[in-house]
């Protein structure tokens, strides 16, 4: 998503965003006609909130930045959130029109209801694209999606999928590593941390270990149980996402643990 950049395009790209003090007729106008006043090139702008409003501007000049953040002292309806190079969430922001939730207690979880299905396809793709090895855990209840959304995560970012244990369709159990053309940064190795914990072999532990050293993306459904259940800890992910039905659900695993626990009785 990042824009090139050479000698003849702006040097800086920036997420600049504000909060609206007084929703009054032209503020957004005055706020652009500053922005173009100081040279900045706007690529971008949405409302990311009912009261905020979010844009992506380019400029070669680092003195209007500093400008930029004075300036804006002096529009008494409007107050200054964001002036920054844009991260992901920012892009994303941008684009749908509200900020992805982020967990107060974790700052690499990230928060998303079945409602916003695209946006998570669209967070989870833009991490698959990044290169080199990234490990995201994705917590959710049984049937609420999580499979469907890191296929679909896996087609955006141009990636294929290769399943390392799952219960979709069938109970898949990988217990030999695949050939060379299979490993490798091009797919996306997704595992049920349920079913290898209860359900895999020693075998499969050893094929499992393998293809966590890769330097590929790798999604780890039901995170908890395969902390819980195995010697990985916490440090093992870069993000972890969670999904739910709606806001409010709980996501827990005691009874979905207690019938996975039971699958080799």
């Amino acid at each position: 998503m990042d824009l090139p950049t050479d000698a003849s395009q702006a040097k800086f790209e920036l997420y600049f965003q504000y909060h609206i003090l007084k929703n009054r007729p032209g503020l957004l106008g005055d706020v652009a006609s500053l922005l173009g006043m100081l040279g900045f090139n706007i690529v971008q702008l949405a409302a990311v909130s009912e009261s905020r409003r979010g844009f992506l501007i380019l400029t070669d000049k680092e003195e209007s930045i500093e400008a930029l953040k004075t300036m804006l002292s002096s529009i008494e309806d409007a107050e200054l959130d964001a002036l920054r190079p844009p991260s992901l969430r920012d892009r994303l922001a941008l684009r749908h029109g509200r900020f992805i939730e982020r967990s107060d207690a974790e700052t690499r979880t990230y928060r998303f209801v079945r409602d916003e299905l695209g946006v998570l396809v669209d967070f989870l793709g833009e991490l698959l694209k990044r290169p080199g090895r990234q490990i995201v855990g994705l917590r959710g209840q049984p049937r609420v999606g999580k499979t469907e959304s890191i296929v679909a995560a896996s087609v955006y970012a141009n990636k294929r999928w290769f399943f390392v244990s799952s219960t979709l369709l069938k109970q898949t159990i990988l217990r030999n590593l695949p050939p060379a053309d299979f490993l490798n940064d091009q797919f996306v190795y997704i595992i049920d941390g349920a079913v290898s914990c209860f359900r895999g072999d020693e075998e499969h532990q050893a094929c499992l270990e393998e293809i966590l050293r890769l330097d590929a993306p790798i999604v780890i459904e039901h995170p908890d149980i395969f902390v819980r259940h195995s010697r990985y800890n916490w440090d093992l992910f870069d993000y972890v996402i969670e999904l739910r039905r709606e806001p409010s659900e709980e996501i827990r695993y005691d009874e979905y643990e207690r019938q996975a626990a039971a699958w080799n009785e």
